[in-house]
């Protein structure tokens, strides 16, 4: 439900302030989301009691295996309701591991400073440096500008910079606050403005929707819930995958999807009439144009940010010439930036959202607790050996059940790290379980991080454009659905092909 008073007489479709994040309505919480958000703490601390303490699980011997699964399930219970705030919830997370002894005070404080953590905190600083010199706006209105000449082009120069900005800023949150200003005003071009919808506004501001959160998976460090799933690699096998065999696996599969979502959507699902192909506004260009030149000239400073960020993603690319992991290497770029005389930002002008560090560091600090514990890997066994499932299941099966979890939890779940510290571990522990290669069920998982774009409470993107008004519930999820489920059958024959040539799967057939 919104409130849609910002569309009053005097609302000018042209001007980009109009679309600024604190001037969007925000969208209120149903009645089932409070009932929920209610129950959850008397649930929670429920749930912890009876299965710590009162439940009786014969295949958890040890206090810290109950403590582990207690935990975990209050955990979970605390973050879907949102009973309390996310950052808090992963406080309790950490102080409660601590308390019952599943592991000692140091690792679990040590978390905070894990090196994945550090890589978020960096990423932030230098993606501030970008919107801090306007880089990132000017070469979002200069793009669209220069090959947004036709309602094709528009959509094909948000294609571009959504990939682009991937590269470069990993909060998919920060990708949509800087581009919906400007996207927002092209809608009023095309005659999608002050609560008018068209096929136009539909396609722009969904396809914006799924391209922010899927061009992210191109890109090692274009989410920091990939940073995480990288942790759990670690914490498996003792070693990872660099920012080259990343993008080499994932980025081709991610041209692929966005292109087939441009199909589906503009073509198919929401075909555009050629009335709405045209712009309804006479000069609108002209006042995207007035934006970009009342920028001015770029800066010695933009021109410097562009160097120093340029640097740290060949440096990333190159990860295997220098030996220098991606941690360190955002080390260089920021520390670089903060340099005074010489960087272009200072840390004042730095934007980190803490809360969502301290929500991390709970989800790390989890993840060390699964890790000492062996939970996923006793109830993995456990699940298999109720079921009969033997050593001779075929690696296709186990391939299409943990990748269909994996999609279409982003369904139920609104946190991408919730839903990666759930399914990696189980994808590990099963591949370890059967004996199959390191990373072949873990990695496609992984690759499925970022598909949260069906239900506006999705995702943080996913609400805030919904709050434009521009498209319906039975909208978004017409669209989203049907991408989640040629998403899904891209990955299984990602499986069969791609990473099993390069050495990942053993193959589907």
């Amino acid at each position: 439900m919104t409130d849609t008073s910002y569309n009053d007489r005097h609302f000018d479709p042209l001007d980009m302030n109009n679309y600024k994040v604190e001037k969007l309505p925000k969208m209120q919480k149903s009645k089932f989301e409070r009932i929920m958000a209610m129950c959850g703490a008397p649930l929670a601390i429920l749930v912890f009691i009876l299965f710590n303490w009162v439940i009786d699980i014969s295949f958890l011997p040890s206090a810290a295996e109950k403590s582990m699964l207690a935990i975990f399930l209050a955990g979970l219970i605390l973050w879907m309701t949102e009973a309390i705030p996310n950052y808090l919830t992963s406080l309790i997370i950490i102080l409660l591991i601590v308390l019952t002894g599943v592991i000692g005070q140091k690792e679990a404080f040590a978390q905070l400073g894990h090196p994945v953590m550090w890589l978020n905190i960096l990423s932030f600083v230098l993606a501030s440096m970008l919107v801090k010199t306007r880089v990132a706006k000017r070469f979002a209105l200069w793009f669209v500008l220069k090959f947004g000449r036709s309602a094709q082009g528009i959509f094909f120069s948000f294609m571009i910079i959504n990939i682009v900005l991937s590269a470069f800023i990993s909060a998919t949150t920060a990708k949509a606050t800087i581009l919906l200003p400007i996207f927002m005003v092209v809608c009023a071009i095309y005659g999608a403005a002050d609560g008018n919808r068209n096929n136009f506004g539909r396609n722009l501001v969904l396809q914006n929707l799924f391209q922010i959160n899927v061009a992210a998976t191109g890109f090692m460090t274009g989410s920091g819930a990939h940073l995480l799933a990288i942790s759990l690699f670690m914490g498996a096998y003792g070693s990872t995958i660099g920012y080259s065999d990343w993008f080499v696996a994932c980025f081709p599969m991610t041209i692929v999807i966005i292109l087939l979502g441009w199909i589906i959507g503009v073509k198919l699902i929401f075909p555009m009439k050629k009335e709405e192909q045209k712009p309804q506004i006479e000069g609108g260009m002209e006042r995207l144009r007035g934006e970009l030149e009342s920028m001015g000239r770029m800066s010695f400073e933009e021109y410097k940010a562009i160097a120093i960020f340029v640097g740290v993603l060949i440096m990333w690319a190159t990860d295997k010439l220098h030996g220098l992991d991606a941690t360190t290497v955002a080390f260089i770029g920021a520390v670089i930036a903060l340099l005074p005389g010489i960087g272009v930002v200072k840390w004042n002008d730095v934007d980190i959202p803490w809360h969502l560090m301290l929500f991390s560091a709970g989800a790390y600090t989890l993840g060390a607790g699964l890790e000492s514990t062996k939970l996923p890997e006793t109830l993995v066994n456990q699940f298999f050996d109720s079921l009969g499932v033997t050593a001779d299941t075929p690696f296709w099966v186990l391939y299409v059940a943990l990748t269909f979890m994996m999609m279409f939890s982003g369904l139920i779940f609104e946190s991408k790290t919730m839903r990666t510290l759930i399914f990696v571990p189980i994808a590990l522990s099963v591949e370890q379980k059967f004996a199959f290669p390191p990373l072949s069920l873990a990695f496609p998982v992984a690759m499925l991080i970022e598909h949260v774009y069906v239900l506006p409470f999705n995702s943080k993107p996913a609400a805030l454009l919904y709050n434009t008004n521009q498209y319906s519930w039975s909208d978004t999820f017409k669209f989203g659905i049907t991408m989640m489920v040629i998403s899904w059958l891209l990955i299984l024959l990602w499986g069969g092909t791609v990473l099993k040539w390069l050495g990942y799967t053993p193959g589907l057939w």
